[in-house]
């Protein structure tokens, strides 16, 4: 089974949706998890256009901050602190070049540490992850060949693959994140508990299972050969 995980870097409900599809993961470790970019705010004037600037952005982001805060079992989110910052909010997309670089140069594992480690910047430590000096200082403190990183970051090939996500986004008709789509046609929607992720997985896997019919007929033996007792055993 295989389950395309849609999320942006910046995206509040995000981070603790994370943080269940790895404690899915442990309770199903057959499934494979990919990593898809979803950009909320690809650039400055999408905040303009939402919000009307990115002044006001930053404020009525920070009243999503605090029901995702709820929506969260570990209570993470430092609304305060990023209150008291002088950033504007940042956009999406260095951060997603940022998870995905990794991606290629380690796998999906490092995609997703990188993705956590600028998320938790974000929420918790109220950094900027617009800025390329807080990026790399991110990237240096997780377990990957930063020059390698840097070379695929710059790379137009990666920007090439984060806009396949976001055609793929777009083919599923995703109108927001966080999304699972299982196997290419069921969607997950939204920071669901985790039982319920859990629950929706299991359905999904019965739908996907092979169907087995047996029809008995009592007016005639079994016809058949099977293996009992180590023995080829034929039955009328």
């Amino acid at each position: 089974m295989t389950i395309e995980f849609f999320h942006d870097v910046i995206c509040s409900f995000c981070f603790p949706m994370s943080y269940r599809m790895r404690q899915v993961k442990k309770e199903m470790p057959e499934i494979k998890v990919i990593h898809r970019s979803f950009a909320l705010a690809r650039e400055s004037q999408d905040h303009d256009r939402m919000f009307g600037s990115r002044e006001n952005a930053k404020k009525e982001i920070l009243s999503h901050w605090f029901h995702a805060n709820q929506n969260d079992e570990l209570h993470r989110f430092n609304i305060e602190g990023m209150r008291e910052t002088d950033f504007l909010f940042p956009t999406s997309m260095n951060g997603l070049l940022a998870a995905k670089a990794a991606g290629i140069v380690v796998g999906e594992d490092s995609y997703w540490d990188v993705f956590d480690a600028l998320q938790a910047a974000l929420f918790m430590d109220s950094r900027n992850i617009d800025d390329l000096d807080v990026l790399e200082a991110i990237i240096k403190n997780c377990s990957i060949d930063f020059e390698k990183w840097q070379s695929a970051f710059t790379d137009p090939a990666t920007l090439a693959l984060v806009e396949e996500d976001f055609n793929l986004a777009n083919a599923y008709q995703l109108t927001g994140v966080p999304a699972l789509i299982v196997n290419g046609k069921y969607l997950i929607n939204g920071a669901q508990p985790m039982e319920q992720i859990i629950q929706a997985i299991q359905i999904i896997k019965e739908k996907e299972s092979p169907v087995i019919e047996i029809i008995k007929n009592n007016d005639s033996g079994d016809g058949s050969c099977n293996m009992e007792d180590g023995k080829w055993v034929c039955k009328e």
